[in-house]
């Protein structure tokens, strides 16, 4: 623990994708010495009450040490109370029509300073799943209120969305979501509603929005591989995803191959699975063409030696495979099935059950029967492997199950299987049996051999 507070430092910001775009951050206000509280909105005239409104907001521009609490104590619980007198102050009836543009120009400003800030360095235990709690960012008092200003203020129907585009504009907008790679759980969750809001309603920023997520998936990918905020990224995204017009954009199909598929190489897939899966169900639910697509992309990232991730592929596969029709299953069902006959064999006896848990769903069992001539010679090795010589003893019950299943589906080619895997067998073993007695030979002719003949190494 104590190496990671000592790791903590300042992060460099990230470079815009667009250097036009580019401004310098927010810069806070000098820290009164000491702050004075203000009145109460409730004290003061209501024609005073938009210059008090910029006092209280200028006062909240002030940032306080955290690191040193005890010293700014007084000034830590005055900017907080604060801080809820302005929640109070934009909930209340009729407020947030005192807001005038240069008003609402102002409170943006403030939230800017104290939310668009640099993360520290993203601790190992923050991509490896350690153990250890949540990191908790000091300042969160504060940020919590902000945040939650923040909030309502694009959630209120008294927000004007072509007044509000002004201040929140391209740049705010990657400013925040590069605030998902904080370490905190809780400013993640307000993050992941606040962008969800704002994609809801400033309809101009939905395109900028939609490539910025590209732009932090592709980064995530191909560089880095570390980011605390995929999951979050992706839970909205399943959300856009469902509302996804028909016919689809190619603009939306291609990140479906270009981000969303490659998104189950990286390390750490397990942490975003549960979302990622159901992004990927939301595009073949949408447009079934995608589901060989989909398919195809799963086989190519196949992982090799991670068996916990083979068992999340195949669990993701049954889902793709309940929504995929049999036009497009025809088109993948080799590459497919042959994958599957090699998690049926596993050592590993997970994968080989969550391989043989494809024939619990009725609608695979049913691509399959209506393939059978392709498939069953596909896999009945790996049957016959399995149930003459897999360790576990659960594996054995489910493939008996499998081959029953096989052989009231059709008795005929359940039988010509098998004899071709006798077949198979007894060449084998009379090859095997060959080259033993070829083996002998060799040594036989090694062992009568003249001394004269040996080659001696000392």
């Amino acid at each position: 623990m104590l190496t990671k507070i000592i790791k903590r430092g300042h992060r460099k910001p990230s470079k815009p994708d667009d250097p036009s775009d580019s401004k310098p951050d927010p810069q806070p206000a000098a820290a009164p010495n000491p702050m004075e509280p203000l009145p109460l909105f409730q004290n003061v005239a209501v024609s005073d009450r938009a210059s008090l409104f910029l006092r209280k907001l200028r006062l909240c521009s002030c940032l306080c040490d955290f690191s040193n609490s005890g010293k700014w104590a007084r000034e830590i619980e005055l900017k907080r109370q604060t801080l809820l007198e302005l929640v109070d102050f934009i909930d209340s009836s009729g407020s947030p029509k005192l807001l005038t543009p240069q008003l609402q120009e102002d409170f943006i400003r403030m939230v800017s300073v104290n939310l668009l800030r640099c993360l520290p360095p993203a601790s190992d235990s923050a991509d490896l799943g350690d153990d250890d709690e949540p990191y908790q960012e000091p300042s969160w008092p504060h940020l919590q209120i902000v945040y939650e200003l923040l909030l309502r203020y694009i959630a209120s129907s008294e927000t004007d969305a072509k007044l509000a585009k002004r201040f929140i504009d391209h740049i705010f907008v990657l400013r925040l979501m590069e605030l998902f790679d904080s370490e905190d759980p809780r400013e993640r969750d307000y993050l992941k509603t606040l962008l969800h809001r704002i994609y809801g309603k400033f309809m101009v920023h939905r395109p900028f929005i939609r490539k910025a997520m590209n732009n932090v998936f592709y980064r995530f990918i191909f560089e880095t591989q570390r980011h605390c905020g995929i999951g979050e990224l992706l839970e909205i995204l399943g959300s856009i995803i469902n509302g996804f017009a028909l016919p689809m954009k190619e603009e939306h199909k291609l990140f479906l191959v270009r981000a969303l598929i490659p998104l189950h190489k990286p390390k750490g897939f397990w942490a975003y699975h549960h979302q990622l899966a159901y992004c990927i169900i939301q595009f073949v639910d949408k447009d079934y063409h995608l589901a060989e697509l989909v398919i195809r992309g799963l086989l190519k990232y196949w992982p090799v030696t991670n068996c916990q991730k083979e068992v999340l592929f195949l669990a993701e596969l049954e889902e793709v495979l309940e929504a995929t029709p049999a036009s497009e299953f025809q088109r993948c069902m080799l590459p497919l099935f042959r994958q599957i006959g090699r998690c049926l064999t596993s050592a590993h006896f997970q994968v080989a059950q969550q391989a043989l848990y494809l024939w619990n769903s009725e609608h695979v069992v049913n691509l399959i029967a209506q393939n059978r001539n392709v498939i069953l010679p596909l896999l009945f090795d790996a049957l016959e492997k399995n149930t003459q010589g897999h360790w576990n003893q659960g594996i054995h019950d489910l493939t008996a199950n499998v081959r029953k299943i096989f052989q009231e589906m059709d008795s005929e080619l359940f039988e010509e299987c098998q004899e071709q895997y006798l077949e198979k067998v007894t060449r084998a073993r009379v090859l095997e049996e060959q080259r033993e007695l070829t083996w002998k030979k060799i040594e036989a002719v090694a062992a009568t051999a003249g001394a004269e003949d040996m080659v001696l190494v000392n």
